[in-house]
């Protein structure tokens, strides 16, 4: 069984006795017998209106940036062919005005890389092929809310085709937990699949599948004997919904660590802990041939929960990607800004 390091244990139980009550969050149903009130909710599933996470982001990111003071390929992608355009994985050159090729229906086709870059090479089976193959919602779509009403900001590049959910659960760390659990399943490591409450507990796909389910009683969180499950997609949401429930930015970057600009990677964060806090994810990386120079696209879910989304470089126009000199601190996203060095790298890859 995967075990838990003791100085990260030690930082989520401090997280989780300093959270104060967010208010009631949807419940995954018959995932966990809940026998006393639970003050273990997830620090993230406070209930807001559907179009108040713009102005609430802007807020949480003026008041912290108003606190922190001043701070000074190889190519994995399909080639595209029938109507001329350029392999959408390649450079664009002088005859395209858009690194977004709207005909693309996953990461690599979708988003051109810019002049001098080529995407970083990729593994076969590797976390940053499956992002880059990762099916895309049509060129325009809307961000849709969990309630299925529609995100008024314009502020991405493209909206991946994931599973949302009905319930106000999926917001941002969730989004990402998420993201590594379909690529963990799809390559069939269910045994790694395994996320920790807040609390510091340690829910493993495996030991749910095996005829387990939670029990919480105030801050404390046990296995008791449940049906034997199998892998199917329905059991697989239901598992996410308690993850959901549970976990939140605080668990998750207790789960990473910290990484330098010039090492990033898909899968990395930047992120900010807290009640609530943030997460935006690199879901791709190209590299300049000349300056060795990487550039990143960023993508998120957000509250209340949403679709996963790219999100657009509000410093130039179409291109959405981050480039390695552009990122500072403060560093500001569309709807959020991030006061000091975030970038970190979760370990659901590697086994606790």
């Amino acid at each position: 069984m995967k075990k838990f390091c003791r100085k990260k244990a030690g930082i989520l139980m401090a997280a989780m006795l300093c959270l104060a009550s967010c208010g009631a969050a949807d419940k995954a149903e018959n995932d966990f017998v809940q026998v006393a009130p639970v003050s273990l909710e997830n620090s993230e599933k406070p209930q807001r209106a559907a179009g108040a996470d713009e102005a609430a982001g802007a807020a949480d990111s003026g008041a912290a940036l108003n606190n922190a003071g001043t701070n000074t390929n190889t190519n994995t992608s399909t080639d595209y062919n029938g109507n001329g355009i350029a392999n959408a994985g390649e450079p664009a050159d002088a005859e395209t005005d858009t690194l977004i090729n709207p005909e693309g229906m996953t990461l690599a086709e979708r988003i051109r890389t810019p002049e001098g870059y080529e995407r970083t090479a990729a593994e076969s089976g590797s976390f940053m092929e499956f992002l880059r193959d990762y099916p895309l919602k049509e060129d325009g779509s809307e961000i849709l809310y969990y309630d299925g009403s529609k995100k008024t900001s314009r502020n991405h590049a493209a909206v991946f085709a994931m599973h949302l959910g009905n319930r106000d659960l999926q917001q941002c760390a969730d989004s990402v937990m998420r993201i590594y659990a379909e690529y963990l399943r799809q390559n069939g490591e269910q045994d790694k699949i395994a996320f920790h409450f807040v609390s510091g507990f340690l829910f493993d796909y495996q030991t749910y599948l095996n005829g387990n389910k939670v029990k919480v009683e105030g801050n404390r969180v046990s296995w008791v004997s449940d049906a034997k499950k199998e892998d199917t997609d329905e059991v697989f949401e239901q598992y996410l919904n308690t993850v959901f429930n549970y976990a939140s930015t605080i668990s998750l970057k207790a789960e990473a660590e910290k990484m330098s600009i010039d090492e990033a990677q898909a899968g990395d964060i930047f992120i900010r802990a807290g009640s609530p806090g943030h997460v935006v994810m690199i879901v791709d990386v190209c590299e300049n041939g000349a300056t060795g120079k990487k550039a990143f696209l960023l993508a998120q879910g957000y509250m209340p929960a949403q679709e996963f989304h790219v999100l657009k470089n509000e410093l130039h126009g179409d291109d959405p990607w981050y480039y390695e000199d552009e990122i500072t601190y403060p560093f500001r996203t569309p709807e959020y800004v991030f006061t000091e060095d975030c970038l970190m790298r979760p370990g659901y890859l590697n086994s606790f």
